[in-house]
């Protein structure tokens, strides 16, 4: 698939490497939707866009699930309509035909029907519209023909109100407004980490246990400064599996993760990402440290992985 690039200022990341940030980077551009010279969407769709302007929304760096919905009875019939009318669904299972008709260029206005909803560990937890009409299209690439469990979107944008009770059928979650939405699974995010063991299946296996780590994270919806922090290390920083694969080698247990205000925030809002890793011999802690930025929308790194001194 083609890749979108980026709106993220671009930040110099020790120990990254280009296939890494590549494997997240996977939706087709948004060039692929041809611009219209009207641009109709669902009425609770613009309702939501202005409530989150008035709303003062907030920074969303989050990682979940997108699945459409249908908000209503007659958009749901009419969906079952528009299969009847894709000529190539003989034998398709209900998702690859629903995927076929949600990819049709003719469909758009049935895309912009649907009630898309983000779920993280499962859970419900925003509503996505777009802040840009033009890209509907993610949230389309977000839908994939053969699901699989570790089917994953990284979504950027603003928190804002929780959506009206007519809005998707009754949910009521925050609306998140985005500005961009990466579509990848999590094989794809660790095969494509730069492997810093001359063991690579136990490099993957440390990475991976570093990753599902950050994604259950209690109540990491995306939101705090803590939570933005930790997703964007878990996509775009690649150090932090190598530090977690170098110390279980060293037969160390992977203990906490905090997240503290830096003493170098000043003007801007920086974040210490700090690791702990407890020796199964001595019980000696370890601790390294990463500085994120996450004044704005898109975070950025600030200093690489670091040994951390408690004060």
């Amino acid at each position: 698939m083609e890749q979108i690039k980026a709106q993220e200022p671009t930040v110099a990341q020790p120990g990254d490497a280009s296939a890494f940030n590549s494997a997240i980077e996977t939706s087709p551009a948004r060039t692929a939707v041809a611009p219209q010279t009207t641009t109709p969407s669902c009425p609770t769709c613009a309702a939501a866009q202005a409530g989150g302007q008035a709303g003062l929304p907030s920074h969303v760096y989050v990682i979940g699930h997108i699945e459409p919905r249908f908000p209503l009875l007659s958009v749901e019939k009419e969906a079952w309509q528009a299969i009847k009318r894709e000529a190539d669904t003989a034998k398709d299972t209900d998702h690859q035909a629903m995927h076929k008709v949600l990819t049709d260029p003719n469909n758009r206005y049935l895309v912009r029907q649907l009630c898309w909803v983000l779920s993280v560990q499962g859970i419900e937890t925003y509503i996505l519209v777009p802040r840009d009409p033009l890209d509907y299209q993610l949230l389309v690439n977000a839908h994939r023909s053969e699901p699989k469990p570790g089917d994953l979107e990284l979504v950027i944008g603003f928190r804002g109100p929780i959506a009206n009770p007519s809005m998707c059928n009754a949910l009521m979650v925050h609306i998140v407004a985005f500005d961009q939405i990466y579509s990848f699974d999590r094989e794809s995010l660790l095969e494509a980490l730069p492997s810093t063991e001359p063991d690579t299946k136990r490099f993957k296996a440390a990475a991976g246990e570093m990753f599902d780590r950050i994604m259950n994270q209690s109540d990491n919806a995306g939101a705090t400064d803590a939570d933005r922090a930790l997703n964007y290390l878990a996509v775009r920083y690649s150090q932090i599996y190598a530090t977690a694969a170098s110390e279980f080698a060293k037969n160390a247990s992977f203990t906490s993760i905090d997240v503290l205000p830096s003493p170098l925030s000043g003007t801007r809002k920086i974040v210490d990402v700090v690791f702990a890793f407890t020796c199964r011999d001595t019980d000696v802690v370890s601790k390294h440290f990463v500085r994120v930025d996450v004044t704005e929308e898109f975070p950025f790194l600030v200093t690489k992985m670091s040994p951390y001194y408690d004060r």
